[in-house]
């Protein structure tokens, strides 16, 4: 009878600890999870970056046009027409289609082809309005689907049929704007001056209302579309004169009558991209295939098609570039937030499997004692970790790509295959390295006797030396310099703290026990003994506590920054909660009351403003003059150059006002405006009457004036200064009863909401993007530091649980071992959370200077007041250390609560090793 076969060592292994397999699993299925979705996610953001930055260039900037000139006079008038007919230009838009690198493809229906003049051309008509004197300019064009572009409104489509070069006249439509404004209907007719004899004839047939008046079609020459005023040139900036400028639309198919106006008119290509499958992954190539499009090989193609003078100009290339800038500096602050995640996610696996080599030292002894090799041993372990581990990451890969299916594949596999690979191998190695000789016991290890070794202190002062390098280099360039050693700054800095932290742990402990070995209780002696007898490899559970908490400081500094940068931005743009002004004339009497009404208004301040003061060195200033006690209020809630209002009431030292002179004004000016007007007196007259003022005060800004150079003034004795701004304070303040009182308010009135301008604020989805990144780091830090804590105290559960059932022999009662677990749990987790608000604190003020969060809290090219930097947050910094203190105790408490609500019997049994 053949002998039975010993059960399979994975199956036996999952089926005698299955909990402990299931928590593997979801664990790692988490961090994979994590870990993967973390650069599809940025992979996202740079993606819908890019389209948004492509979309903001606009209609214009935003297209590919290309322009070259037909055959020229010299040529044969049939090949010229031909050249001109709307078939032929189709024809080379497909061939230009075709030569666009990949990732340009035409969008359909949003680009528009075409011939137009090279220039406007005057019409000396009398009929057409002259604003001052100056005749209006027409640009005339033959622009491929009209019909489909445009709905009729009145008359009939331009005709363009057997349209000849040598016709005295052809049919155009006109736009309802330009009808309006050119005073044209149909029938109207338009003289414009020929190449050659008398003026060329433009009958009016039609008036047309474009379908999508913001698609490229129509908005990427808005002349088209709309007529405008433009300036003329060579005038007097004392005596500006201005002329229409307007567009006449001619059929598609009569190009050929533009030859009678213009001999070398313009046909032009005007392509609109298609970005909604353009990725972050596009960008080399998009930057590549526009150079070469612009000045490359690509152009020299493009002049074999068009014409020998073709000339490609787009706004593509500076929006490609101007995104990769923004994305190259927004990554590298997000990188710290990722590697910190990083480091706090591999810290929490391998604690993880620390703790389950902890549960199994008793089991691999008795199997090396036996014989087995180390090789095997881990070989074995491998095979059962590898068994949960693989499908969880590979499950928690599957639920990264289901939740963003669009990101570059490789990012994200490699990083799940890093946390499957630290979740397979940390146990192997950790049990090899501590196995590789048998031994008969093990030696207690002893937290305040043992001493570190000479390896430790080399690895320790090597990490130190790494983490000052790291520091410096942010400092000192910023995250802009780059690499992984910068990057990785908070983490090194907290795990020196974890070291120093480790090193200095002993010391106190030693101290408290000899206290408390004289005093009359046991509880407390007992308590910080079990602590001090502790195993020196605790250090991993203050490490993961640390390097997760810091994570989460660091998070939450940089959005506490970038919280207050928005912040200062939109009070800089209002000077309060709201803001209403009327520019050329004074608001309604009872204005300021009816404001004041309102829900949610707590203060509200009025002032006259007067932008026209003239200085000494030919600029100008801008005055505000106010109720004294009413605006000091307010800019002392805004942080606005708060101020006593006594100082503009007493007047300046000094000669008497005379008649001459007017009243003599104290005033309170900005840095510039003092230094220039100095302590001297300066004499105004103007809409305000005849007065004096003389600078007493400096303040870098107002509410009124929050952006600009400013005077501020007391309004009593100018009586014609009526209000012409109203600033307002409070909050939850009714928009919709404000834009009904500016409303009402007269013609030139403007309503600005301080919320509608931080809203504003978030230009790029890469800037949210990222934001969202940094408070995804705080939740994984916290959420990690919690982690670590139950893994910590789950490591020594059942040594404290048979602790108290040999104790509750010897006639403790369940309350005194309630107090001792907290008692024992204090010593661990107060040092613990101290440390990590002063390390974290610590942290952000190293790298305050280096850390630049200017483009992740503003739109590009926003003028900050003031440098955006890190400020330490105190909810982030003293929650998460809180928590880790309170889920201490508690999970002690109810473990020893738990713990009484056994018999003895079973946690004392016969052959336990606990």
């Amino acid at each position: 009878m053949a002998a039975r076969s010993a059960a399979p060592w994975i199956r036996t292994r999952l089926r005698a600890a299955p909990l402990q397999a299931l928590s593997l699993a979801v664990l790692v299925l988490v961090t994979a999870f994590l870990a993967g979705v973390l650069p599809r996610a940025v992979e996202d953001a740079e993606s819908a970056g890019l389209r948004h930055a492509l979309l903001g260039a606009g209609p214009n900037g935003g297209a590919v046009e290309v322009v070259g000139s037909p055959p020229g006079p010299h040529r044969a008038t049939e090949l010229r027409e031909e050249a001109a007919r709307v078939e032929t230009l189709r024809e080379v838009g497909e061939e230009i289609d075709a030569l666009l690198p990949a990732p340009l493809t035409a969008a359909p229906d949003q680009g528009s082809l075409g011939l137009q003049l090279s220039g406007s051309l005057p019409s000396e008509d009398p009929g057409l309005p002259r604003p001052d004197g100056l005749p209006p300019r027409f640009l005339v064009a033959a622009q491929d689907g009209l019909e489909s572009h445009a709905r009729l409104v009145a008359g009939a489509w331009p005709r363009g049929e057997d349209v000849r070069a040598a016709d005295r006249s052809a049919e155009a439509a006109v736009t309802r704007a330009t009808a309006e404004a050119l005073r044209l209907k149909p029938g109207s007719v338009v003289h414009l001056p020929a190449v050659q004899g008398p003026d060329r004839a433009v009958r009016i047939t039609g008036i047309v209302e474009p379908r999508a008046p913001q698609t490229p079609y129509w908005a990427h020459t808005e002349v088209l579309r709309t007529p405008g005023l433009l300036e003329a040139p060579g005038g007097s900036p004392f005596s500006t004169q201005y002329y229409w400028h307007a567009a006449l639309l001619l059929a598609p198919d009569a190009g050929p009558f533009l030859y009678g106006l213009d001999p070398l008119p313009q046909a032009y290509w005007r392509i609109s991209p298609d970005t909604t499958g353009l990725t972050a992954r596009d960008i080399p190539a998009l930057q590549a295939g526009l150079a070469s499009l612009e000045g490359g090989p690509l152009l020299s193609r493009l002049r074999t098609v068009v014409s020998s003078d073709a000339e490609v100009s787009t706004g593509l290339d500076g929006a490609v570039d101007g995104h990769a800038r923004l994305s190259r500096a927004v990554s590298s602050v997000t990188a710290v937030a990722v590697v910190g995640a990083g480091a706090v996610a591999g810290v929490v696996l391998l604690m993880a499997q620390a703790l389950t080599a902890t549960r199994r030292r008793a089991e691999l002894t008795l199997l090396r004692a036996r014989g087995a090799s180390v090789a095997g041993l881990a070989g074995r372990l491998l095979a059962e970790t590898a068994v949960v581990a693989l499908p969880a990451a590979a499950a928690g890969q599957a639920l990264a790509w289901l939740l963003l299916p669009e990101a570059s594949a490789w990012p994200s596999l490699a990083a799940s295959a890093a946390v499957a690979a630290t979740a397979c191998l940390a146990l192997p190695v950790r049990a090899a390295l501590a196995h590789r000789t048998s031994r008969v016991h093990e030696v207690r290890g002893d937290l305040v006797l043992t001493r570190p070794s000479r390896r430790r202190t080399v690895a320790e002062l090597s990490l130190l030396a790494l983490a000052a390098g790291a520091v410096l280099a942010l400092r000192g360039g910023g995250t802009e310099a780059g690499g992984p050693l910068v990057a990785a700054a908070p983490v090194l800095v907290a795990v020196i703290a974890a070291l120093v932290l480790a090193r200095l742990y002993p010391l106190p402990l030693r101290l408290a026990l000899r206290p408390l070995a004289r005093m009359r209780g046991a509880l407390g002696f007992l308590a910080v003994a079990r602590t001090g007898r502790g195993s020196p490899a605790q250090v991993l559970p203050l490490l993961a506590v640390l390097v997760a908490l810091t994570t989460a400081a660091f998070g939450g500094a940089v959005l506490a920054g970038i919280g207050d940068a928005r912040d200062r931005v939109a009070l800089l743009a209002t000077g309060a909660d709201a803001r209403v002004e009327r520019s050329r004339a004074p608001l309604p009497d009872g204005f300021a009351d009816k404001v004041a009404d309102m829900d949610g208004v707590r203060h509200v301040a009025t002032a006259h403003l007067d932008y026209s003061m003239a200085l000494p060195d030919g600029t100008t200033a801008a005055m505000a003059v106010v109720e004294p006690d009413a605006y000091a209020r307010l800019a002392r809630e805004t942080g606005l150059g708060a101020f006593d209002p006594e100082v503009l009431r007493t007047a300046p030292p000094g000669a008497a006002p005379t008649e001459r002179s007017g009243p003599v004004l104290s005033a309170i000016a900005s840095p510039k405006t003092a230094e220039l007007l100095g302590k001297e007196r300066h004499r105004w007259g103007g809409p305000l009457g005849r007065f004096t003022l003389q600078v007493t005060a400096v303040r870098d800004t107002t509410p009124a004036l929050p952006d600009q150079e400013f005077l501020l003034v007391d309004g009593e004795s100018l009586p014609k200064a009526l209000p012409t701004v109203v600033l307002a304070t409070g909050s939850g303040l009714d928009e919709a009863a404000l834009k009904k009182a500016a409303g009402s308010a007269g013609e030139h009135t403007e309503l600005t909401l301080r919320a509608a301008e931080r809203a504003a604020l978030t230009d790029s989805p890469l800037q949210s993007g990222a934001e969202r990144l940094y408070l995804g780091a705080v939740v994984a830090g916290v959420g990690f530091a919690a982690l670590a804590v139950l893994l910590a105290l789950l490591q020594s559960a059942s040594e404290r649980t048979a602790l108290l059932a040999r104790l509750r022999t010897m006639g403790l009662s369940a309350r005194q071992g309630r107090r001792l677990l907290i008692l024992e749990s204090l010593p661990q987790a107060v040092p613990a959370a101290v440390g990590c608000v002063l390390v974290g604190r610590a942290a952000v003020a190293l790298m305050a200077d280096g850390v630049s969060l200017e483009l992740l809290a503003l739109p590009p090219g926003t003028d900050a007041a003031q440098a955006v930097q890190l400020r330490a947050d105190a909810w982030s910094l003293l929650l998460p250390a809180a928590g880790s203190v309170l889920l201490t105790v508690a999970v002690a408490a109810a473990q020893a609560w738990w713990t009484a609500r056994r018999t003895a019997a079973t946690e004392l049994r016969a052959g336990d090793g606990r």
